[in-house]
C-alpha cells in the first residue's frame, strides 16, 4: 500500500468513482439524450446541474486530497480530463 492508509485509499477511490459517474452522465445527456426518455426541460437541466456539482465535488476532493495528504494514486491507463 505504499504507506497510505486504508481511509484514504477509500476516499480517493470514490471521488475518482464520482467523478467518472458525473462525465458518464454528462456525456449521455449532451451526446445520447434520445435515450433518455421522457424528460421536460427542466427534468433534463435539474440532472445536468446534479451531474456538473457532483464532477466538481470530486474534482475538489481529489485535490484536497492530494495537496494536504500528499497522496498521488497511480492509477492505469489513460490521465483523467
Amino acid at each position: 500500500m505504499n504507506g497510505k492508509s486504508r481511509v484514504m485509499n477509500a476516499l480517493y477511490a470514490k471521488a475518482l468513482a464520482d467523478k467518472e459517474k458525473a462525465l458518464m452522465a454528462l456525456d449521455l445527456l449532451e451526446n445520447k439524450a434520445v435515450g433518455i426518455g421522457d424528460h421536460t426541460a427542466d427534468d433534463f437541466f435539474e440532472d445536468a446541474e446534479k451531474a456538473l456539482d457532483l464532477f466538481i465535488s470530486a474534482n475538489e476532493r481529489l485535490i484536497t486530497i492530494d495537496n494536504y495528504f500528499d497522496f498521488q494514486e497511480e492509477i492505469e491507463g489513460p490521465p483523467f480530463e
